[in-house]
């Protein structure tokens, strides 16, 4: 718990709430009420172990701060986070209370842990360390399974290193939400195109039959997809999109927009993480990206 004043709002409310979620207590010294709250959430911050942040301003002493705030009674409590405030309560309500408040904003332990593993195992991936990468996702998607940030890129790595079949296990949980996630969907478009390669048997070969049949037929969708779908099976993306490029070129709408919708969920695959960068600043787009989506927009909007 830490008194706030004017002189260090900043940085102890605003500035900390942007990596933590801060609940700041209006009070005074006169008030019964407030004596009976203080001890209630000094008590709290305990149990939450760092999950949030306590800070305490007397409204009295500190009458500034309490007008932008808007305060007319004490106690108020008020949650900001990402320098916002985001909810509050007035008055000494029970623990329980308290609680059932602070759940419905701050992150469960496993949804820490789980945030912190995937954050290291991006890390582990930027210095080329798969193996670790892999063992932090796993078990982000262990400690916190509706996390479904770290299961894509749970999935992703074990089929970037061809491990389909521990993919699938591994996104079972959640191929019924496939259809309204678009990294899911992602995903998902992946592994049917990977099923569909292999129920074909399309080995190396495949290229020339495709090349065969487009020569005798440029509006062949159906072959120009499969031979899409085949690039998708062995990564070769930027192959994948070029084909699925010359369908939309001719066909916006073609098999109900599947090559757009193919074409989306490759860009969704490819999108690296975004790099970390001062405060203010905006991260850099990925130029093989950024080119694709360029040249998606060219075309579906001409």
């Amino acid at each position: 718990m830490i008194d706030v004043t004017v002189e260090n709002f900043e940085a102890e409310v605003v500035a900390a709430s942007m990596n933590v979620p801060v609940l700041v207590d209006f009070w005074a010294p006169w008030c019964g009420p407030c004596k009976s709250l203080g001890p209630v959430l000094e008590k709290l911050e305990t149990d939450y172990a760092g999950r949030f942040k306590l800070v305490k301003i007397d409204s009295d002493q500190e009458q500034q701060l309490a007008g932008m705030f808007g305060i007319r009674s004490i106690p108020t409590c008020v949650l900001l986070m990402n320098g916002q405030p985001v909810d509050g309560f007035m008055g000494a309500l029970p623990e329980g209370q308290v609680r059932a408040f602070l759940d419905k904003h701050i992150p469960t332990a496993e949804e820490l842990v789980a945030e912190i593993e995937e954050e290291e195992a991006q890390d582990a991936l930027a210095e080329g360390d798969t193996s670790t990468a892999l063992e932090k996702l796993q078990h982000a998607v262990v400690t916190d399974p509706s996390n479904d940030d770290a299961r894509f890129d749970y999935v992703k790595l074990l089929l970037q290193l061809r491990r389909e079949d521990d993919a699938k296990v591994a996104f079972a949980p959640v191929i019924a939400k496939a259809a309204a996630s678009r990294k899911l969907g992602a995903l998902k478009a992946w592994m049917d195109a990977i099923d569909f390669v292999a129920f074909n048997a399309y080995g190396e070969s495949a290229g020339a039959d495709f090349d065969a049949k487009i020569t005798a037929n440029k509006r062949d969708f159906d072959t120009r997809y499969a031979r899409a779908r085949w690039f998708m099976a062995d990564q070769r993306w930027t192959d994948a999109m070029d084909e699925l490029l010359e369908i939309l070129m001719r066909d916006k709408a073609w098999g109900e927009e599947a090559a757009r919708k193919t074409y989306v969920a490759i860009l969704e695959i490819i999108e690296p993480p975004k790099v970390k960068v001062a405060d203010g600043q905006i991260p850099p787009d990925d130029p093989v990206v950024a080119t694709y989506r360029r040249r998606l927009s060219s075309v579906v909007l001409s």
